[in-house]
């Protein structure tokens, strides 16, 4: 978990059409981003700006209309083994067992899974009693945690997370974050999480971009100014709730089209 990789994940002019004709879907324009080797950000925004659309491209899930995106050199256009990626669900495949989805992916690339980084994982999150049971014995959280397992046990240099913690109750949502805080922490690993919670991104991440309304542009970027380790009484504090306020007018009042980014 102590890899660091020092290539930045860039974005040029990413565009993305779904379709032809009059039902076509302008998903996302010309959006840009630089991500520092090691930086945790969050991209926020309306529902239906692209935010999904664009995670998924940078995962290479989805082809560009037009525009680039480049871990370090590389061009990104399909799966790559240097990220991973949690989505919304956890995924667990009900007839394995939690060890045995981990391994999952590693069989599809008929690699050996390390079983001493498996098992350094699953006790850092605090499933290393569970390894053996099946996902419908699991609460969602620790479905979730087992989720994070398997995105990271493979060691990617950028995890991509596609609001992984938005079914869940409140109170197990905080405990993610914080364990996500952690993990950072410690792994210094490139993440760009997808969330619609303006606290989790603000909780989370050095860096926080907001989309506009589709065609999806990213028109403004705020640093995020609270130091480390966070502790959740920080999204107690009056500058806390100011900077979410300020996030949050952004996001609510932006026009649908002509937008510059910042």
């Amino acid at each position: 978990m102590n890899k660091i990789d020092n290539r930045p994940l860039t974005v040029r002019s990413a565009t993305k059409i779904y379709g032809a004709g009059p039902g076509r879907v302008h998903a996302l324009q010309d959006v840009d981003l630089d991500i520092a080797p090691g930086e945790f950000v969050s991209i926020v925004g309306p529902s239906g700006c692209g935010k999904t659309t664009l995670l998924w491209s940078i995962a290479g899930l989805h082809h560009l209309s037009d525009g680039s995106i480049n871990l370090g050199a590389e061009k990104i256009e399909k799966p790559h083994p240097s990220i991973g990626m949690m989505f919304q669900d956890a995924n667990l495949l009900p007839w394995r067992s939690v060890r045995k989805n981990i391994e999952f992916p590693f069989e599809i690339r008929r690699k050996e899974p390390d079983a001493n980084k498996i098992d350094e994982l699953l006790n850092r999150v605090g499933i290393a009693g569970f390894s053996d049971k099946y996902p419908r014995e699991l609460s969602g959280g620790m479905q979730q945690r087992a989720s994070i397992v398997r995105a990271l046990s493979s060691d990617p240099d950028v995890l991509l997370m596609d609001e992984p913690f938005g079914a869940l109750d409140a109170f197990t949502r905080d405990e993610m974050n914080l364990l996500m805080e952690e993990i950072w922490a410690e792994t210094k690993k490139t993440i760009i999480l997808i969330t619609h919670s303006i606290q989790e991104a603000l909780f989370l991440s050095n860096k926080v971009y907001v989309m506009s309304a589709r065609p999806g542009r990213i028109h403004k970027v705020f640093d995020v100014p609270f130091e480390r380790p966070r502790p959740l009484k920080l999204m107690e504090s009056a500058e806390f709730f100011d900077l979410v306020n300020v996030i949050k007018t952004e996001i609510q009042h932006r026009p649908t089209s002509n937008i510059t980014a910042e």
